[in-house]
């Protein structure tokens, strides 16, 4: 778990709530800037959007490189955040 950044610690260690989607691992200002766009504006639409996707990896970072062109890294980053985040919480 030590590979894992700041940003997916601090994501993973407390509640979704409000969060905004920068907050995601994986997600900074421009990305996020095409998930609002895309209607995703905070990290628990797109949390429902790796439910609905059955929590699939390729699915969903298909569906990230589809939605705002997440790169690889990017995409994986997010994808373990919310894997990891939905391990602790649900």
């Amino acid at each position: 778990m030590s590979s894992t950044s700041q940003k997916h610690r601090n994501f993973v260690a407390e509640p979704m709530g409000e969060k905004p989607v920068t907050d995601l691992a994986g997600v900074g200002e421009v990305l996020g800037k095409r998930l609002e766009g895309a209607g995703f504006d905070k990290a628990y639409t797109v949390l429902g959007q790796f439910l609905v996707l059955k929590k699939e990896k390729e699915l969903f970072q298909e569906w990230l490189k589809d939605t705002c062109n997440a790169n690889s890294k990017q995409s994986a980053d997010c994808y373990q955040c919310l894997k990891d985040w939905c391990d602790e919480f649900l």
